[in-house]
């Protein structure tokens, strides 16, 4: 599966920003796409490495995933590149 049919968009909300200094992305993804769907293609799209992945369904039914980074990688860089910060 491609990377960019699993990853949707960063959400981006002040909750999700102060996310981002406990090392972790909030992404909208693919309703059907498992957790370790979501996990490789993060890795893939922004070579770091996934320590974890939560998922939720919003109410307006698109799934929400929680992306913590493993300690040696930055989630303000990706923020950064992704134009949240």
């Amino acid at each position: 599966m491609n990377p960019f049919d699993v990853l949707k968009h960063p959400l981006v909300t002040e909750k999700n920003v102060e996310m981002v200094k406990q090392n972790k992305i909030v992404f909208i993804v693919d309703r059907k796409s498992t957790k370790q769907q979501i996990k490789k293609a993060f890795e893939e799209m922004f070579n770091v490495k996934v320590e974890k992945v939560n998922t939720l369904i919003t109410r307006e039914g698109k799934k929400k995933a929680i992306i913590k980074l493993k300690k040696e990688y930055s989630a303000s860089d990706i923020a950064v590149r992704l134009g949240m910060m």
